[in-house]
C-alpha cells in the first residue's frame, strides 16, 4: 500500500514536472513549484503527510530560506484546494519504517488563501479552514512571497516587533486593535530577554498612539529608565495616592492584624468607624447617602478620634482590644515616613479627579505612558497599593460608560504575584480585582497586559482570557503545560519549539496576529532598555575602587528609606 502511494506521488510529480506554463503564469523560479509531499490522512484540525526525502534534501539547497525549510517541524506547507491554497504548520516528523525515503509528520491547519493567477502564490489569506482536501492531495512548500502575503497587516492597524522566522526580511506585526481588544500575556523565564520585549512592544505602542493612557505596574523599577523621555514615572517620591480612595476591604488589608474570630469583630468596627468619618466631609453631605466604599476624603484623626470615643462607651459589649489594635495600626501608618507617599496628612484634600488625570494620562501630552514604580513601597501594602490602582482603573471605566471615553491598557509585570492560584493566594484583594479586569474588562474599555515568568503560578482561567499569548523561551515543564493548554489547537506544532527558542525569539498565538508565528524581536536602542540587564561578574570583580564611599551612600539611602 505504502508503494501505491509513493508511485502515486511520483507519478503526480512527474506531471507536475511535464506541465507548460498556462497562459499568463511565469514559471516557478524556484524548487517551490516541485511538491513534496503527500496527504494520507485528514482530520478537522490537521492533517498526516508523507513526505518525500529525496524532494527535501533537494529543498534544502533552495536559496529562498522558507522553502528550504520545507518540512522541517515548525515550518509552514501548503496544500492545493481546489482553486486555492490550504496553509498548515508541520508539527513532527517520523521515518517511515516500510519505506525507503518516507518520512510521515503531522501538521495542523492554520489557514486558507486564494491562488494569486499570474505567480501560483497565496493571497487573500483567512484565518480557519472552508474546504478540506482528500487524501493523495499534493503537498508543496511555502514560499517567502507566500508568506508575506499572509503575514501583511491586510489594512489593519499594527505594529511591527521584529522578523518572523525563518526569512530575514518578512516584518511580524501585532494587530494593535485585537492585541490590545482581548488582553495579552508575556511569558519567559528568566534571562530570555522578556524585560527588554515587554518595553520594545511598548514602546511601539506608544509611538503608535502617542495620546494613548497606559498604566503599568513595575514591582522592581526596572522601567524607569525606559521611559523616562517618552512616559511619567511615578514612584513613592512624587505618587501621592490619598489613603481614602481605598475601599472597605483594602483598608481591612491595611489596618487590620488580627484573624479568625477577632479580624471579623475588628473589621465590624472598622467599617462603623470608617463611615462615621467619612460622613463628617461636606461632599458626603451634598450627596446624601454614603456607603463605607464611597471615595469620599477623611481625616486620619477624626478616624482615630472616633475610635476613642466608641471605645470609651459603655455599651459596647465587648472589651477595648480591638479598638486599640486598629488605633495602634493607624498610628503607626501616620508616623512611619515609609507610608507618607500615601498616608500624609497633605492628601486630605479633594484631589481624586487631579489624580485620575495624572495617573490615567488624560490628556497624554505624547507621552501616553505612566509607569509605576513600586519597588520603594513597603512590601506589607504593596498587594494593597496595586489593587487600588488597578481598581480605579475599572471603576473609572464603569463609570464613565456613558462618556465613551478612551479605553486604558493596564500591564502588570511579574503578574504572578498578583493573580496567584489558589495554592498560592493569600487573599488579598489585587488578585479578584485583576481576575475581574481579566473576565470583564474589555466590555469597559479596560485592556490587561500581563508579564510573568511563571504562568503555571497564575490564577486558573486567566491566562486563557488572554486573546494573544506571546511566549518566549519556558524551561519549566508545568510552565510549558499551561501555556499548552492555554494555546489554540492550530498552535501545537509552535509550542513544541518553545524550550528550543533562542533569548529574544517567541511564539505568538491568538487574536494579535494572522496566525501563529514564531519572531526574532528588532534590538532595542539602549536607552530605551529597561535596567534588567545581567552583572558581568567577571568584570565587576576584576576591578576595585570607591567601595567605602559606595557604601556610606547605600546606607544613607537605605536609612532614609528613599533613592
Amino acid at each position: 500500500m505504502n508503494q501505491m502511494r509513493l508511485d502515486s506521488f511520483a507519478g503526480a510529480r512527474e506531471a507536475t514536472a511535464g506541465e507548460t506554463p498556462q497562459a499568463g503564469r511565469a514559471p516557478a523560479a524556484s524548487q517551490a513549484s516541485e511538491p513534496i509531499g503527500v496527504v494520507l490522512e485528514i482530520a478537522g484540525s490537521g492533517t498526516r503527510i508523507a513526505f518525500d526525502a529525496n524532494r527535501l534534501n533537494q529543498t534544502a539547497a533552495d536559496s529562498d530560506p522558507a522553502v528550504a525549510l520545507a518540512g522541517q517541524v515548525g515550518s509552514q506547507i501548503k496544500i492545493r484546494v481546489g482553486n486555492g491554497w490550504l496553509l498548515a504548520s508541520v508539527r513532527n516528523q517520523k521515518q517511515d519504517g516500510r519505506v525507503t525515503d518516507g518520512i510521515l509528520a503531522d501538521a495542523d491547519f492554520l489557514g486558507e488563501g486564494e491562488e494569486e493567477r499570474l505567480t501560483g502564490r497565496i493571497h487573500s489569506f483567512r484565518r480557519g479552514v472552508t474546504f478540506y482536501p482528500v487524501p493523495g492531495a499534493l503537498v508543496y512548500p511555502a514560499t517567502s512571497e507566500d508568506l508575506r502575503q499572509i503575514y501583511a497587516s491586510d489594512g489593519r492597524s499594527a505594529i511591527q516587533i521584529g522578523n518572523v522566522y525563518p526569512t530575514r526580511d518578512i516584518r511580524a506585526g501585532l494587530y494593535v486593535d485585537a492585541l490590545l481588544g482581548k488582553h495579552f500575556a508575556l511569558l519567559g523565564s528568566t534571562g530570555t530577554g522578556k524585560s527588554t520585549s515587554a518595553a520594545l512592544i511598548l514602546h511601539r505602542i506608544c509611538d503608535h498612539a502617542p495620546e494613548g493612557h497606559v498604566i503599568m505596574v513595575d514591582p522592581h523599577g526596572e522601567y524607569s529608565a525606559a521611559f523616562r523621555n517618552t512616559g511619567v514615572i511615578l514612584d513613592v517620591s512624587n505618587l501621592q495616592m490619598p489613603y481614602w480612595l481605598m475601599n472597605f476591604e483594602e483598608h481591612c488589608e491595611t489596618l487590620l492584624t488580627s484573624n479568625g474570630d477577632e479580624r471579623q469583630l475588628d473589621a465590624e468596627i472598622l467599617g462603623k468607624c470608617l463611615l462615621e468619618a467619612r460622613s463628617k466631609n461636606r461632599l458626603a453631605e451634598q450627596m446624601g447617602k454614603i456607603t463605607v466604599d464611597s471615595p469620599i476624603p477623611y481625616l486620619l484623626s477624626d478616624l482615630s478620634n472616633i475610635l476613642n470615643n466608641e471605645m470609651g462607651k459603655l455599651d459596647k459589649g465587648h472589651s477595648s482590644a480591638p479598638y486599640l489594635r486598629i488605633r495602634n495600626k493607624l498610628d503607626e501608618l501616620k508616623g512611619d515616613p515609609r507610608y507618607q507617599f500615601m498616608f500624609s496628612g497633605m492628601l486630605v484634600g479633594d484631589t481624586m479627579a487631579d489624580f485620575i488625570v495624572k495617573l490615567f494620562r488624560m490628556p497624554a501630552h505624547g507621552r501616553p505612558i505612566s509607569i509605576i514604580d513600586v519597588s520603594g513601597v513597603p512590601s506589607d501594602i504593596t498587594s494593597t497599593v496595586v489593587a487600588v490602582l488597578s481598581r480605579m482603573v475599572f471603576d473609572f471605566a464603569i463609570w464613565a460608560r456613558e462618556e465613551k471615553t478612551r479605553p486604558i491598557l493596564l500591564v502588570c509585570e511579574e503578574a504572578h504575584r498578583y493573580v496567584p492560584n489558589e495554592k498560592n493566594a493569600d487573599g488579598s484583594s489585587v488578585g479578584r480585582i485583576l481576575s475581574r479586569i481579566a473576565k470583564e474588562g474589555r466590555k469597559y474599555g479596560i485592556s490587561l497586559g500581563l508579564i510573568t515568568q511563571r504562568p503555571s503560578d497564575l490564577a486558573e482561567g486567566v491566562l486563557s482570557q488572554c486573546g494573544t499569548i506571546i511566549s518566549m523561551r519556558l524551561n519549566n515543564d508545568r510552565d510549558q503545560a499551561f501555556v499548552r493548554a492555554a494555546m489554540p489547537e492550530g498552535a501545537r506544532g509552535f509550542l513544541d519549539s518553545i524550550p528550543a527558542l533562542r533569548n529574544r525569539e517567541c511564539i505568538i498565538c491568538g487574536e494579535g496576529v494572522a496566525i501563529p508565528i514564531r519572531v526574532s524581536f528588532d534590538d532595542l536602542e539602549e536607552h530605551k532598555r529597561p535596567a534588567s540587564a545581567d552583572p558581568s561578574f567577571t568584570e565587576l570583580w576584576n576591578s576595585s575602587g570607591g567601595e567605602e564611599e559606595m557604601v556610606q551612600r547605600i546606607v544613607q539611602r537605605w536609612r532614609a528609606q528613599g533613592r
